[in-house]
């Protein structure tokens, strides 16, 4: 039974309006036209919902039970075009959002663009703070979202007042010098070189510690480096190896460093994180949900670019 919902919206206005000719002043069609949708709606149903044998048509029993159901319908879609309208009134003011450097640079810098277009009267404000820093701001309400980094190894965080909102899936690789006479091309030979290690409890850090334990060798972390560039510079001057996402390459003129193609490294995850609202419900607000829904187009983009620039 395949029921037309602008049939239900004749109906109820039938029932409401005690006939056909008022029903179709109200929907400024028709009287021929509404008794026309009535019989369709009798066939989709099948099964009388008009009287006919009186002079004045009326609603059957069965008819009836519909028309209450067609009026609870009306409510929804009306009680959701008023949630329509609120949100849209709502996508304005500012909104703070804390990120780290290759995120502001590559991800959040296309989204301000497709804000700015789309919704004018938002006015973003980009704090830099990352890792517990960031989500202490969030929970205090310093800020309005946090986008965070995560090795996608390790399990998210269940917190009770914030939510994980998924945006990209950043693939490590583990660049070498391009001086060096032997470069690492297996990961057996990473545990006799230096490495230019991420902190322990950021995500390359994690993923180095993940991958020695997984492969049984010490690092030797010579330098410890919190920062893409200043690390990346490191190796490009011979100081070691590294685990970086494909994310801060991009910046990396070609030659700069050797890509060593050494698999099984894993992935960093980017996630938006917002608090839980006092419904206690985990959808973020009207504002923070277009500012994800941005970020996740500029992700889009940006696996598209980081594709073409390892496929070229």
């Amino acid at each position: 039974m395949e029921i037309d919902p602008r049939r239900l919206r004749v109906l109820h206005e039938v029932a409401r309006r005690g006939g056909v000719m008022r029903a179709a002043e109200a929907l400024h069609l028709t009287a021929s036209a509404v008794s026309q949708q009535l019989a369709l709606l009798e066939r989709e149903v099948g099964l009388a919902l008009v009287d006919r044998s009186q002079r004045r048509v009326a609603l059957t029993p069965v008819g009836r039970v519909l028309a209450g159901y067609a009026e609870r319908i009306e409510e929804e879609l009306t009680e959701a075009k008023r949630e329509l309208t609120r949100f849209a009134e709502l996508l304005a003011g500012p909104v703070s959002i804390a990120a780290f450097p290759t995120v502001i640079r590559h991800l959040l810098v296309p989204a301000l663009d497709t804000l700015a277009g789309r919704h004018p009267q938002i006015r973003p404000r980009i704090q830099e703070v990352y890792g517990p820093p960031a989500l202490q701001e969030l929970r205090l309400g310093g800020i309005d979202l946090a986008i965070v980094e995560q090795d996608a190894d390790k399990p998210v965080p269940v917190r009770s007042s914030t939510v994980h909102h998924p945006l990209h899936v950043d693939e490590y690789r583990i660049v070498a010098p391009p001086g060096w006479a032997r470069i690492p091309r297996d990961v057996t030979e990473l545990g006799g070189v230096p490495w230019v290690a991420g902190p322990p409890d950021q995500a390359c850090g994690y993923a180095l510690d993940r991958l020695a334990t997984l492969h049984g060798f010490t690092p030797h972390r010579a330098h410890v480096i919190e920062e893409f560039p200043p690390a990346l510079a490191l190796v490009a001057a011979g100081h070691g190896v590294a685990v970086v996402p494909s994310l801060a390459l991009l910046e990396v003129p070609a030659g700069e460093v050797v890509v060593t193609g050494i698999t099984g490294v894993g992935a960093r995850r980017l996630d938006a994180v917002t608090r839980v609202g006092r419904t206690r419900s985990g959808e973020p607000g009207p504002v923070q949900a277009v500012v994800i829904a941005a970020l996740r187009e500029a992700a889009e983009g940006l696996a598209v670019r980081l594709g073409e620039r390892e496929g070229g």
